[in-house]
């Protein structure tokens, strides 16, 4: 059975644009501008770069979930191969065997195979298994080999992931919508770059200042940064902070879940909510398209970057010793996937352990008087108003730029 020779691409990290950019850098494609393969910077803002989005979510029998967006969530896959004019070849079935034949088929041909697959059914992701929770995701899978019971794949880590034959089937089968779907992709038409550039900077530019394309104005952009601080700030709001995340385990679910989805969901190490990866696009973009005023752009979204990178300390601060230590915890077993793939499954395993009992001492000893809980809002949201400044300055300069 296949695995494609010479497969070692594990440059991405985020489930779109880094596989994109795993495929392309196997294939060979380059970037005419680069002379190397698209980066997913370059990928990241022509599919309409970053943003803000504050969101919050409560279902019964879960803790509460602060989510913050930093990167565009509309049709952000489609949107790029659109854009780069990317032929698309899209197979999709009703039928297991069917779709391991399609599978086996495309490595036999020497292409990589974008699949989706449900991110809690797969093993390496130590997630544990619930019915209420799902989410279907791109990867690569560049091996296959069902006598070995193995299946290899390109998915965010450093390093090649497996699974078997049978849990990847579950992994494609479980979501119908993406259910056994395989994509491979034909190289990007050189003479689209400029305009697909051009677009992304201004998907950026109107998710930061306009309206979005779904949901509410205040939940994107640089108006979400505001109204999270005004929902810290006023606790008899109906969506403050005070009645979505109160004092005990509920404010606790919202510092680390906005942790975790701000800085670590899909994203490398920077913890910088991706505002250095998009001021490595624009930099491409500037030499792209001859328009040095990004450079500026570029640095002041580096700024914002510095601003963003002080948030999780507010968020979850070393002074408080059980939220320093959480913080820690968050960010070590990221880096542990990151770096070892599965073969760093019992180390995540201990710190999920570890997370579970600060979790379950919460609800017992919250570590903050009344008074503390409300100086520790207001230092998130002076954290806010500081990363505000800084995203309202680089809009400015990138809006300055493309006039």
């Amino acid at each position: 059975m296949p695995t494609l020779a010479g497969y070692n691409h594990f440059g991405g990290r985020h489930w779109e644009t880094g596989t994109v950019h795993n495929f392309y850098a196997y294939r060979g494609y380059t970037a005419p501008h680069t002379g190397a393969p698209y980066s997913e910077a370059f990928l990241l803002g022509v599919s309409g770069g970053i943003t803000v989005g504050y969101f919050k979510f409560a279902y019964e029998g879960y803790d509460p979930q602060c989510n913050i967006l930093t990167r565009n969530t509309f049709d952000p896959l489609d949107t790029l191969l659109s854009r780069l004019g990317v032929v698309q070849n899209l197979e999709q079935t009703r039928s297991a065997d069917r779709a391991e034949a399609i599978l086996v088929e495309t490595l036999q041909d020497g292409l990589p195979a974008i699949v989706w697959a449900e991110a809690w059914s797969l093993p390496y992701n130590g997630w544990a298994a619930d019915d209420g929770m799902w989410g279907s995701f791109p990867l690569v899978v560049y091996g296959y080999e069902p006598e070995q019971q193995v299946v290899a794949i390109a998915d965010r880590a450093r390093v090649p992931l497996t699974v078997t034959p049978a849990e990847l089937a579950a992994a494609r089968g479980r979501i119908k919508k993406d259910r056994y779907r395989l994509l491979t992709l034909e190289a990007p038409d050189e003479k689209k770059l400029g305009a697909a550039v051009q677009m992304g900077i201004h998907d950026t530019i109107r998710l930061f200042t306009e309206p979005p394309p779904k949901g509410a104005a205040h939940n994107f952009g640089l108006r979400a940064l505001q109204h999270w601080a005004q929902m810290l700030r006023q606790p008899a709001h109906r969506q403050s902070w005070e009645k979505a995340f109160p004092p005990g385990a509920g404010m606790y679910a919202g510092l680390t879940s906005a942790t975790y989805f701000a800085f670590l969901f899909g994203k490398g190490t920077e913890q910088d909510a991706e505002r250095g990866l998009y001021a490595t696009f624009l930099e491409e973009a500037a030499a792209l398209l001859r328009r040095p005023a990004l450079q500026e752009a570029a640095e002041r979204f580096r700024a914002s970057g510095d601003a963003w990178r002080r948030l999780p300390a507010a968020l979850l601060p070393d002074e408080v010793a059980l939220f320093g230590e959480a913080r820690e915890l968050l960010v070590r077993r990221h880096c542990l996937f990151l770096e070892e793939g599965g073969a760093a499954l019992p180390a995540m395993q201990e710190v999920d352990s570890r997370l579970a009992a600060i979790r379950a001492a919460m609800d017992d000893d919250f570590p903050l008087s009344a008074a503390q809980v409300v100086a520790h809002r207001e230092a998130i949201a002076a954290q806010l108003d500081a990363i505000y400044e800084a995203e309202r300055a680089a809009v400015e300069a990138l809006q300055a730029a493309m006039v």
